[in-house]
């Protein structure tokens, strides 16, 4: 089911000084069956990943996630500008599945863990930006050091599965230079460039339960 349409409103042109005229974009707005989704989500460990890859070695992927985390979101149908996510992640549940490669990024020259046992990710803004599409800017926060993001976020669907709960899906992701957040750390190849990428795409994979009103 497509949950989002366009604005019937007819467009008005606009004279572009050459003679012609175009027609400015049509607004996009939330679908008012969305409005039944308001209220707050909790994400769903289970059936979500959250995670990243960075290239290695100039020829390779490597790929992980996080399995810790805590979140509380909240999402506004009606809207969406009022909708928020904060999602708080343990930096030592990283997993990449090789153990000796997770021990290094919880170490000092990574993550840091023992000192930065927490990252987190708090929203400040959200927009629709087309058919199933947010943009949620927020503030992602590693080895103490916050710096605003920009995440594409595009809605899945929503249902109540066989157990009576509610889901709803979001694919999310983003691209960051680790060294914006402290996270320097390399060698050099004899070939030359680097052993780990600077840029680090993350990875939003979320179903999220809507949370129970208590009482």
């Amino acid at each position: 089911m497509n949950i989002f349409s366009r604005s019937s409103t007819p467009r008005r042109t606009a004279d572009t000084g050459a003679g012609t005229t175009v027609a400015p974009p049509a607004a996009v707005l939330p679908h008012p069956a969305l409005k039944g989704l308001t209220g707050e989500w909790m994400i769903d460990p289970a059936h979500s990943r959250i995670g990243f890859s960075v290239r290695h070695a100039m020829v390779t992927t490597v790929r992980g996630s996080f399995a810790e985390y805590e979140s509380l979101l909240y999402f506004d149908g009606s809207n969406p500008a009022r909708s928020r996510a904060e999602i708080s992640i343990a930096t030592a549940s990283v997993d990449t599945g090789v153990e000796q490669r997770d021990g290094h990024l919880v170490g000092r020259e990574f993550l840091d863990a023992q000192r930065h046992p927490r990252m987190a990710f708090t929203s400040t803004a959200v927009t629709l930006q087309a058919q199933d599409v947010y943009r949620m800017t927020g503030d992602l926060t590693i080895r103490g050091t916050t710096n605003p993001v920009d995440l594409e976020l595009t809605y899945i669907g929503h249902v109540t599965d066989p157990f009576g709960y509610e889901r709803v899906g979001f694919d999310g992701t983003t691209t960051i230079n680790r060294s914006d957040w402290g996270l320097t750390y390399n060698a050099r190849l004899a070939e030359g460039g680097a052993m780990v990428s600077e840029r680090l795409r993350l990875q939003f994979d979320i179903a999220a339960i809507r949370k129970p009103i208590d009482g």
